[in-house]
């Protein structure tokens, strides 16, 4: 029998990742007020990742717990989740023909104790027009995604280059979390 690994996130991409690995995650969303401090942003994933692994404990305490956050960031700016329809075009205008950089933190609660790590992905967008801008917004997708875009989804499209793990940009980078942890005895076996 294997072990039951704790998703600190209610993030649909997450679990989709850890399932294509083969681990069947129990899923806590937990509720915390994430920093948006002016810090580089990979210390701002970390930390964050670090807030909901906390949060996650305190329910949990006996549990592995693995927490994650994943911000975009472009010249100095981070851009988390687009607020609304017009904020996520303007991210997308901003994105546009100019590589960025896609961090994901992570951390992991097992024993009392929390590690962390963090990820980074260069993205390079081609050049986008208003009008495919506008025809993506509009499909909804980018609404719920760091920096109004789903690598996996309709903005595929848009990608001209990505330097590092694609598993990073879509919010979780796997290589990392395998090396904070030992995903082998969470797999659950297909015969069982």
């Amino acid at each position: 029998m294997c072990k039951k690994l704790i998703l600190a996130s209610g993030s649909p991409r997450r679990l989709e990742i850890l399932r294509a690995a083969g681990i069947e995650p129990e899923v806590l969303v937990v509720d915390v007020l994430e920093l948006t401090a002016d810090m580089p942003p990979c210390d701002l994933v970390i930390a964050n990742a670090r807030l909901k692994a906390e949060a996650a404990a305190k329910l949990k305490p006996h549990s592995l717990i693995l927490a994650a956050d994943t911000v975009v960031a472009l010249g100095g700016r981070i851009f988390g989740k687009p607020k609304d329809a017009a904020d996520a075009a303007h991210m997308l205008n901003e994105l546009s023909g100019r590589t960025h950089s896609v961090f994901t933190g992570v951390a992991v609660y097992q024993n009392g104790s929390i590690t962390c790590g963090a990820a980074e992905t260069k993205v390079t967008f081609r050049q986008l027009d208003d009008a495919e801008i506008t025809a993506y917004v509009t499909t909804g997708e980018p609404m719920d995604k760091a920096g109004a875009y789903a690598v996996q989804g309709g903005a595929g499209r848009f990608v001209q280059q990505l330097d590092g793990d694609l598993d990073n940009v879509i919010g979780l980078p796997m290589r990392l979390v395998s090396g904070m942890i030992s995903l082998a005895e969470f797999v659950e076996s297909k015969n069982a």
